[in-house]
């Protein structure tokens, strides 16, 4: 199978590639002062695992996301998108060092951005 016709899961490294990157990703996101409050009484087990699934089914993998719908996750933890902005750079920059491939990196990044209206919080002062 050439490049062409893997999937963009299969291009990154599969769930290797995956677990990786969802680890690594909030080995940041929790070193961060402005996210690390947001997680602070979440199961993070529970969370990577999650997180792994919506990855990789973003990403044309094998597996389906399981979990509750985003919108009703996030609904009233007042995130808004500046928290948002941080969180995409932390997950930016921890792609870039599991697959530096431009390409793919764009198209990570595009796939997993269209869901980001679903984490904002609608309340007052969530634009800041």
């Amino acid at each position: 199978m050439n490049t062409q016709t893997k999937s963009l899961y299969e291009r990154i490294g599969g769930d290797e590639a995956v677990t990786r990157l969802v680890n690594e990703f909030y080995d940041r996101v929790l070193d961060d002062p402005e996210l690390e409050p947001f997680f602070r009484f979440t199961p993070m087990e529970k969370l990577r695992s999650m997180q792994r699934e919506f990855f990789a089914a973003a990403l044309d993998g094998p597996l389906e996301y399981s979990g509750q719908p985003l919108d009703y996750v996030h609904h009233g933890r007042g995130i808004s998108s500046r928290h948002l902005t941080r969180f995409m750079g932390h997950l930016l920059a921890t792609i870039k060092d599991v697959h530096p491939d431009e390409r793919d990196i764009e198209e990570m990044i595009s796939r997993i951005s269209t869901y980001a209206g679903e984490v904002l919080d609608n309340a007052p002062g969530a634009s800041e």
